[in-house]
């Protein structure tokens, strides 16, 4: 039997949503590695989460109590240190090691998602989503290289991101589905900005009246990859999405070339591929339903 067409319908649209999810978080993560160069990690975080709480408050104006409550807030809580931890550690990394290898690394979180959504969020752990992880992992594999430089202690920082970003998606998959996902957005923004704020007598330094456009940017990326990325696990299961988050190397290595001068090798372009055709493999198992017609009970 084919899957329902509004299951499938629901698919395709969560995985256009963390397709540009990842777009958006990869132009943040390449502003973030040309402020963090110049400027503490703790002040740059704290723009990121500040700007994002601005941002919400704008858009809702006197909705914002009444869109920021829940009966879930000990998950709130959980989901927003986590989402906190994959930024801070992913944002320390940038210092050390390039984008796109950082951004490898980090990408090993749909296999941690995946089995994840299984264990704990009672999901379905077909062939076909296990066979789109496994490939998509080998082609980050043939991205990062084990064995090459890549692998040193800073490579600890995105690992750990991988960890908490994969912690951070499985609550928000479990909480998405029950509540708005402004609650979601109101109370990650509010954590961040809380607890960034606590540090900034220690770490800040002033801005350069040239960089406010960038202090400004990161939030407001934060905020639209944050929205896209609650819709799209609200939308379609962790298993089914979490694959495309390996399109952040390809855009992360678009992003070096663009504005750090570096240029991939082929190994990153042949793993690039790899990753490229295990999404679209994918995408097309959890649509088929909707183009394949029925066939009569017997």
């Amino acid at each position: 039997m084919p899957r329902p067409r509004s299951a499938a319908t629901d698919a395709s649209r969560g995985i256009l949503l963390m397709l540009l999810a990842i777009l958006i978080f990869t132009s943040m993560d390449a502003l973030a590695k040309d402020m963090v160069a110049r400027y503490p990690v703790p002040q740059v975080i704290w723009a990121r989460f500040t700007g994002q709480l601005a941002i919400v408050a704008l858009i809702l104006g006197p909705r914002l109590r009444q869109a920021a409550r829940t009966v879930y807030p000990g998950m709130h809580v959980w989901r927003s240190v986590t989402q906190l931890g994959a930024t801070s550690l992913f944002f320390l990394s940038l210092n050390h090691i390039g984008l796109a290898e950082a951004t490898a690394l980090t990408d090993t979180n749909p296999v941690l998602i995946t089995l994840g959504a299984a264990l704990f969020l009672g999901e379905r752990l077909t062939v076909p989503r296990l066979i789109g992880v496994v490939v998509a992992m080998t082609g980050a594999l043939i991205v990062i290289r084990p064995g090459s430089d890549v692998f040193t202690v800073a490579a600890l920082l995105p690992l750990g991101a991988a960890v908490s970003y994969s912690i951070s998606a499985l609550l928000t998959r479990h909480v998405g589905a029950r509540e708005s996902h402004w609650a979601s957005l109101i109370w990650a923004a509010l954590f961040g900005t809380l607890a960034t704020s606590a540090l900034l007598p220690w770490v800040w330094r002033p801005v350069d009246p040239a960089d406010l456009w960038q202090f400004g940017l990161i939030g407001v990326l934060g905020a639209g990859a944050q929205l896209c990325l609650i819709r799209a696990f609200t939308l379609a299961e962790a298993s089914v999405v979490a694959p495309f988050t390996y399109t952040g190397i390809l855009f992360a290595t678009g992003w070096g070339i663009g504005l750090y001068g570096e240029y991939p090798d082929r190994w990153t372009v042949i793993g690039a591929v790899v990753i490229v055709a295990a999404g679209l493999y994918v995408w097309r198992m959890e649509t088929a339903g909707v183009r394949a017609p029925a066939r009569p009970e017997r």
